[in-house]
């Protein structure tokens, strides 16, 4: 018997899909080129100046001429400059630098744009994934990612003062007066540097997997001097701590798990009564239809997939690859966790925000 069958969207024309191919590959190139300008500080020194030529804004950056010549190019053909002519010179519109340097806003979209060239940086070893399975070295994604974040760290930074850390009743007024905080996949400690130096009274203990990125974020500790902060190499799903935190951070970590569930059992012993946990994850349903209506699906999609390829094969039936908000929301639940709130914040379309909460007078 014939079922009907409904697929998500009809196809173009061969016209129109051509076309469409053409933009993804133009705009493909000026993604790079302008991930390129915010790593060598060209458009930083455009918003710097009503306009200036091509050998001014190398002069300014401390760049080659040359080459910035070509960069130019691009980003006038690419409509992210305009050029005037009869003088020669280069200018970025005010409301371009207003969304590229975050003038104003709380997301800098030249930052983000780096997620494309950084992630590119695996293609060999996702198609040898794709050929003979996972999984992806984890290692080297984690290195990737905190590159990002560290090149991002000011977009991040306003945004957990402005955006998240809001989201915990009288949590920026705590701090001040001193909590014990952790924070689970660190990384290179960008996060929790900040923390410690703003709120001295609090003491803060960050685990990650990757030696690598605990030595780092141990050097920059050492080199500030600051006693209230500790980084820790440990496997995630193994915790050791038993009512010891009033406050657990899981950033952007849970999906490149292999055992997310796990994590969150050991998250809720090592919470205080009344402590609170505050997680950010990818902004994934189960259900493909309500996916396809994000305005960053596909961007949304292709972490995804990297994530799960970093985590797949590491153990058997590993539910990572998986995860999704409505899991998250049931895991925590069926674990005990209380108050379990998810929000969406205006300086990340990409992530789910999950503020949950440990029993009072329960203790492990």
């Amino acid at each position: 018997m014939m079922t009907e069958t409904t697929f998500t969207s009809g196809f173009d024309s061969t016209t129109q899909i051509e076309s469409r191919l053409q933009q993804m590959i133009n705009q493909g190139s000026l993604t790079l080129m302008l991930s390129i300008g915010y790593r060598t500080g060209l458009i930083r020194v455009l918003g710097e100046v009503d306009a200036a030529t091509s050998e001014e804004v190398a002069e300014r950056a401390g760049l080659q001429t040359r080459h910035v010549e070509d960069w130019l190019a691009v980003m006038t053909t690419g409509g992210i400059l305009e050029y005037d002519s009869l003088f020669q010179t280069y200018r970025l519109p005010a409301e371009q630098a207003a969304v590229l340097l975050q003038r104003g806003r709380t997301h800098a979209y030249a930052a983000s744009v780096q997620w494309v060239s950084l992630s590119g940086k695996l293609e060999d070893e996702i198609v040898t994934c794709f050929r003979a399975g996972g999984p992806l070295p984890s290692d080297l994604f984690s290195q990737l990612q905190s590159q990002l974040l560290e090149d991002n760290s000011v977009s991040i930074m306003n945004g957990l003062f402005k955006h998240v850390l809001p989201l915990v009743p009288r949590l920026i007024m705590q701090l001040c007066e001193g909590r014990d905080v952790l924070e689970l996949g660190c990384g290179a400690g960008h996060t929790l540097i900040e923390l410690a130096r703003t709120f001295p009274a609090s003491r803060f203990v960050g685990y990650d997997s990757s030696a690598t990125l605990i030595e780092k974020a141990s050097r920059s500790v050492a080199e500030e001097q600051l006693e209230n902060v500790t980084f820790i190499q440990r496997d995630l799903s193994v915790i050791h701590a038993i009512d010891s935190f009033d406050l657990i951070l899981a950033l952007d970590v849970l999906q490149d798990q292999a055992r997310p569930t796990r994590v969150l059992d050991q998250v809720l012993t090592a919470l205080r009564p009344g402590g609170t946990f505050l997680m950010q994850d990818l902004a994934r349903s189960r259900n493909r239809e309500l996916n396809l209506q994000h305005p960053l699906a596909a961007l949304m999609h292709s972490i995804s997939s990297l994530r799960s390829m970093a985590i797949v094969d590491r153990e058997q039936n590993a539910d990572g690859s998986r995860w999704c908000q409505e899991m998250a929301l049931q895991t925590l639940q069926e674990l005990g966790y209380e108050s379990i709130d998810v929000h969406t914040l205006p300086h990340d379309l990409v992530s789910d925000y999950y503020v949950a909460s440990k029993p009072r007078g329960i203790a492990s």
